[in-house]
């Protein structure tokens, strides 16, 4: 009887007839390799998968009221309308003077997008509650997939002559060359000092004069960025700060009148620099060896979501390598405190270096169990099962990250039971008496059809065993989302290629014990 006419009664049967001679089988094999290499190639890598976090930043200003009267007429209004909103987790609140700052976290795996407009159609609708006076509220959605830096670099300077205040106008120039680089995002400055103009008023010279503070305030306000930016220093002194050097030089401030009944410039009540901004007392340094101690200005860079970590950072450091002889020149040189890309790079080496050394070892056990045909048979299942698991998720927008190897090395033991089943199962029939009159092919259809049904039920029972992880909440829901989405595809893969390209390599490799 012809190969072509046994009846079969599942898929397993169904698959191995029709692929067993068939041309295409070989050319199919070939391409669902080549789809993995691209897959592997293209797929961004990260050292762990991104998590959907949604939240929101609310900022209303109310000029002249104090920090208590802030929080009874905006904080507390905003708060109760906030926790009318369901999928809401925290609202932290501070009430500053003149303005508050409401901070909305929901709930992780909530949809951002869904969050961001709830946040803004309620506060859009009830901004009858907020006090006469209050600005518009500012609504900043928290944005992690931008906000969140994966390569800084600190730059220091041992040039004496170099101000501080050049070295951060020289690290503006760097960040506008970096953030022109392919799937930069966010770029942010930490630390310097910006160059301004600080204006420290005396208050014996205002009170002499009969002035006050609000009048030479309001004298300023074409310079001044924010009316509550200015706050008392030490003793009977106050500084106004944040006055951008939109006037060409200290001289031009001092020129500038107060109006009064008679005639007052800004030098007869105020100590007039052109320095950097005082006002900031944070600062950082780096500590190259015992003794060498340099202040620093820390350059940070985030990328786009779904892009490659690793070939953003190589893109930098080349456009780093590319300025660092006239940085040098200059006395400004720079270390690396944040490589994400470098580490999700070696991370995912490392683990697919693991998943090799588990295939190799699966390898040697299979031959001493098997033979070494059979091995090879099983052997060839194993990358064409990864390729297909990683080109889906290559097209469902995944990224190649610990917890997505983790999954593979996971499955990796469960991958291989289809294709043993089967290839045994071909191995027992060429010993039976029998099958002594049938044909190999005969063999191959009828061994694979015979396991199929037990096959499958086998196999969908582990699928489903890790289907119920998809549906954890929280942050470990998020974070190990790889699992149940790459698993079940690697389980049903390993069923599909076990039916078609065993008993094919079986045709061709194995050969009938009485023979």
């Amino acid at each position: 009887m012809a190969y072509q006419d046994i009846k079969v009664h599942n898929i397993g049967g169904l698959l191995s007839k029709t692929f067993l001679y068939n041309p295409l089988t070989p050319i199919i094999g070939i391409f669902i390799l080549l789809l993995g290499y691209i897959a592997l190639e293209f797929m961004p890598r990260e050292e762990n998968p991104q998590m959907v976090v949604s939240g929101s930043t609310i900022m209303v200003s109310l000029p002249g009221a104090t920090s208590q009267e802030i929080s009874n007429v905006i904080v507390k209004p905003i708060e109760r309308k906030m926790r009318e909103i369901k999928g809401i987790e925290h609202i932290n609140s501070m009430a500053f003077n003149d303005r508050a700052i409401i901070n909305v976290s929901f709930f992780i795996g909530e949809d951002k997008e869904e969050s961001n407009l709830k946040v803004y159609d309620k506060i859009m609708q009830n901004m009858d509650v907020l006090p006469m006076g209050a600005g518009q509220p500012l609504i900043k959605p928290l944005d992690i997939d931008i906000d969140i830096p994966i390569f800084s670099i600190a730059f220091y300077t041992k040039n004496s002559a170099l101000l501080s205040t050049q070295l951060y106008e020289k690290i503006k120039q760097i960040q506008h060359k970096l953030n022109r680089i392919e799937n930069v995002a966010t770029t942010n400055i930490i630390g310097g000092e910006k160059k301004q103009f600080n204006v420290i008023i005396d208050a014996n010279r205002l009170n002499r004069y009969n002035l006050t503070l609000q009048e030479v305030k309001s004298a300023l306000s074409s310079v001044i960025n924010q009316s509550n930016q200015s706050k008392k220093a030490q003793g009977n002194l106050i500084q106004i700060v944040s006055v951008e050097d939109v006037l060409q030089s200290v001289e031009d401030l001092k020129k500038i009148m107060i109006p009064s009944s008679s005639l007052i410039y800004l030098k007869d009540i105020a100590t007039i620099t052109q320095s950097y901004d005082i006002q900031n007392y944070k600062s950082s340094y780096i500590n190259l060896k015992v003794g060498e101690n340099y202040d620093n200005v820390t350059l940070t860079l985030s990328k786009l979501k779904g892009s490659n970590a690793v070939v953003i950072s190589e893109a930098i450091n080349n456009e780093l390598e590319s300025m660092k002889s006239s940085l040098n020149e200059k006395g400004i040189y720079y270390t690396i405190t944040r490589n994400d890309g470098e580490r999700a790079n070696d991370a995912v080496n490392e683990l697919i270096f693991h998943l090799l050394i588990s295939i190799v070892i699966i390898v040697i056990l299979l031959v001493f169990v098997l033979g070494w045909k059979e091995a090879m048979i099983v052997t060839f299942t194993i990358p064409a099962i990864f390729a297909i698991t990683l080109f889906i998720a290559y097209l469902g927008d995944q990224s190649i990250n610990r917890i997505t190897l983790f999954a593979f090395l996971l499955s990796l033991g469960l991958l291989v039971d289809d294709a043993i089943v089967v290839v045994e199962n071909i191995h027992r029939h060429f010993h039976l008496k029998s099958s002594e009159e049938k044909s190999n092919e005969e063999i191959m259809v009828e061994a694979t059809d015979e396991i199929g049904a037990s096959t499958n039920i086998a196999t969908f029972a582990i699928i489903l065993t890790m289907i119920p992880m998809a549906f954890v909440g929280q942050m470990m829901g998020e974070f190990m989302r790889p699992i149940p989405l790459n698993v079940p595809i690697a389980m049903f893969a390993s069923l599909i290629i076990a039916y078609i390209f065993t008993p094919y390599f079986a045709n061709k490799m194995l050969k009938r014990g009485n023979k």
